[in-house]
């Protein structure tokens, strides 16, 4: 169960990285107090520091749990080998980010690791 915990510690951390990429400082700060979550524009402003918050939090709970029975260096580098991995496929699938035959072999190398690591783990 550990290393399930660990898969959706890496979800939570690749939803939390890119609730990064969408939070718009300018358009928060430019919401008058009162009327935060008055209209649906505000709401689109407002959401991605949610989803900071939220996937933050349950990023942290996951890894927290699956830390429990796994080696820290295990852990963390399965953690972010997952995290990494996914964050390239959706760069490249989603926000249509140019890629080489070389990071994809290195994606595959790191992705080799992590099977490594959990069959001698």
């Amino acid at each position: 169960m550990h290393w399930i915990y660990l898969l959706i510690a890496s979800c939570f951390e690749v939803c939390w990285l890119y609730s990064l990429k969408f939070i718009d400082l300018k358009k928060i700060k430019a919401i008058p107090l009162k009327e935060y979550f008055s209209s649906l524009e505000h709401w689109t402003a407002i959401l991605p520091v949610l989803g900071y918050v939220v996937f933050g939090i349950g990023n942290i709970i996951f890894f927290s749990l699956a830390m429990k029975k796994l080696p820290a260096s295990t852990a963390f580098a399965v953690w972010l080998g997952v995290a990494m991995a996914a964050v390239k496929v959706i760069d490249i699938t989603v926000f249509k980010e140019p890629y080489s035959t070389m990071q994809l072999f290195c994606i595959l190398l790191i992705l080799a690791g992590i099977v490594g690591l959990k069959m001698n783990g």
